[in-house]
């Protein structure tokens, strides 16, 4: 399943959208360090991340998948790209080693449910019993705790968000979604509506999922309209303690 994250964008079509086949896709300008905390970042949510006018952060949900992060995780490499994953507990258990491999190759890696859940329809226990099912399966593959968490759907729980926050963990939703889960996205389609919906907000936090294939054929794309329209991508970590 997949984060239904729908930012209605600016109503105009973007012209000349074409990539050059020679023109080199967009690379990670600067990393900014968030502390350990209880924050909550996204502006469809909460307050914005501090970046600069043009700045995106690049986010991917649902994943692993071995069928579609590997393709992800080339186009980012070819792009010299870092992003954050936030990684359901289900697939996490089932695909480890390719999980590791996210962050064996500079990416940041973080939470997302064990299961992609409709959480306001859980029973309060039952929301907890998914935030330790996710944790443990988390430092069992990463051998640490997860310093952030996007709710599935971006539906956030009183009691997630109390768990979370007494947990110093940063809630992290979105600015800019692509609804790249919709089905029979073109690479087209996926590159007019990020342009589009970027110039509404100026940059910010770009939800994408890695679990979808067309998303993952798309990628190259997309980071070449980021470069050529002059967005800067800006990698997230967070300090140790």
């Amino acid at each position: 399943m997949n984060s239904r994250c729908s930012l209605a964008g600016a109503a105009l079509l973007l012209a000349g959208l074409g990539a050059g086949a020679h023109s080199q896709p967009a690379e990670t300008g600067r990393t900014l360090v968030l502390p350990r905390s209880a924050q909550a970042y996204g502006r469809l949510q909460h307050a914005p991340l501090p970046l600069q006018p043009g700045e995106v952060v690049l986010t991917f949900d649902d994943g692993p998948n071995p069928a579609s992060t590997p393709a992800v995780l080339k186009a980012l490499a070819q792009a010299r790209a870092r992003a954050t994953f936030f990684m359901n507990g289900e697939p996490l258990a089932r695909a480890s080693d390719l999980a590791r491999q996210v962050r064996a190759q500079g990416h940041s890696v973080a939470m997302h449910g064990f299961e992609h859940a409709h959480f306001g329809q859980y029973s309060p226990q039952r929301q907890l019993e998914d935030l330790r099912a996710m944790e443990e399966v988390f430092v069992r593959v990463f051998a640490d705790t997860a310093p952030a968490y996007r709710f599935p759907f971006l539906e956030e729980t009183d009691p997630l968000r109390d768990a979370l926050a007494a947990r110093r963990v940063t809630v992290m939703s979105a600015d800019v979604g692509i609804d790249d889960w919709l089905p029979d996205q073109s690479p087209e389609t996926l590159v007019q509506r990020l342009l589009e919906r970027l110039r509404a907000t100026g940059g910010g936090i770009v939800l994408l999922h890695d679990a979808q294939p067309q998303t993952a054929a798309a990628l190259p794309a997309l980071l070449r309209a980021l470069r050529e329209h002059g967005y800067r991508i800006v990698h997230l970590e967070w300090a140790d303690r």
